[in-house]
Formats: C-alpha cells, structure tokens, sequence
C-alpha cells in the first residue's frame, strides 16, 4: 500500500496545485485514476502572516505543528509543506514533529542538479528571497524586484489573480537573470507556476510546487 501524505497547507492556490498534482499523477505510478492517500490541513492565511509579518518564526513553527499533529492523526506517514517561505521556520519544527518532512527547498536543489543547471535564481516572497531557506549562491532579484515580486504574490496570486502584467514583470526580471548568467529560475513561491512557464519564461523554470508533489508520490509508492 501506498503510504499516506499528509499537506500541511498555507496559502490555498499553492497547496491546491500541489494537492492536485499529487491525485492527477499518481496514476502514472499507480494505474488509471489512481493516487496514495492525501489528507490536508489549512490554518487561515492571516494567522501565518500575522506571525511572519513580525518574523516570528517559532510562532510560525508552533502553528506547522499543529497541522503535523492533526495530519498524524488522520493517519498520515509523512509530510509536506506547499509553501516556500514557512521553510525557514522548519528547524523550530522538526526537533518537536511527530513525523518526518521532505524540504521543498532539497527537492528543488536536487532537481536542478539533475538537470545540470549552474547557475539558479531564485524567486518568491520577499522573506523567502531575503531568508536562508535556499542557498545562498541562488541569485536573488535586485531590492526593487523583491519588493514588486512580493506584491504580486501577497496581492494577487495568492488572492487566485493572474495578471498579464504580472507576467510581463516577471519575464523581465527572468531576462535580468539571463544576462547574469542564470541557466534556469526557481519558481520559489508555490503560486508563481499558476503564472509562470517554460512556455512563457526566458529561463528555464523549477516549479517548485510540482516538483514537491512529485517527491512525495515517489517516497508514498517508494
């Protein structure tokens, strides 16, 4: 038997694309419509930003684990996080979790490895951009770019609004990084793959929410 994924969830449109990108490619492992078992759980959004608009973590970690308990209780066998920016509260998390994580920032690392990128930037919230989750040889927009990336998602993506002018933005800060030397982008925040592409993006992309999911039905059917 497949093993049970428990979603310890944030903003809705991320966890949303990882949960159905979980269920719709569980059948290439598994057989026609089928998938592991997936239970999620979803605090309200303004009570993580509450605590990350103040920076503290251990708040954020103590609310991630609440989810952890009550997925644990659901039967989960392990978990995952479809939000890039609650990573950086992990290390509160894991000391205390009652089950083990796969690290979003790990999968993508790995993915980008495998397919022999070098150079890598980096996108997302502008605590994510600014904050020790990914390594710090990914290239981070300029300060005026993380602050409209920010606004962008905080304003729009995760409201499920998906702008032209939010892509034209990003394609040029993709174009920036091209210039730089970047031979792919993380896609570092798990709404921007719902407005961002390799059919539409300079760079080659690492969507960050897929390749989550895709991670834990590999560990689920292992």
């Amino acid at each position: 038997m497949p093993q049970h994924i428990g979603i310890a969830a944030c903003s809705a449109e991320g966890a949303a694309l990882c949960y159905r990108t979980i269920c719709v490619e569980g059948a290439q492992l598994l057989g026609a419509h089928a998938h592991p078992e997936v239970s999620m759980h979803t605090p309200s959004l303004a009570e993580y930003m509450e605590r990350i608009y103040r920076a503290d973590w251990p708040g954020v970690g103590e609310m991630m684990l609440a989810s952890a308990r009550k997925l644990a209780s659901m039967g989960a066998d392990f978990l995952i996080c479809p939000d890039n920016t609650l990573h950086q509260a992990l290390p509160y998390v894991l000391p205390r979790s009652p089950l083990p994580w796969l690290h979003i920032a790990e999968v993508v690392a790995a993915e980008a490895a495998a397919r022999g990128y070098r150079r890598v930037g980096l996108t997302g919230t502008r605590w994510l951009m600014e904050g020790p989750v990914y390594a710090k040889e990914l290239l981070r927009p300029t300060a005026a770019e993380r602050e409209e990336i920010n606004r962008i998602i905080m304003d729009e993506l995760v409201c499920g609004q998906f702008k032209p002018a939010a892509v034209a933005y990003f394609q040029r800060v993709f174009d920036r990084m091209k210039d730089a030397g970047c031979d792919a982008v993380a896609l570092g925040c798990t709404e921007i793959p719902l407005l961002m592409n390799d059919a539409n993006s300079p760079l080659p992309t690492l969507d960050s929410t897929r390749l989550l999911a895709r991670a834990a039905l590999r560990r689920a059917v292992g």
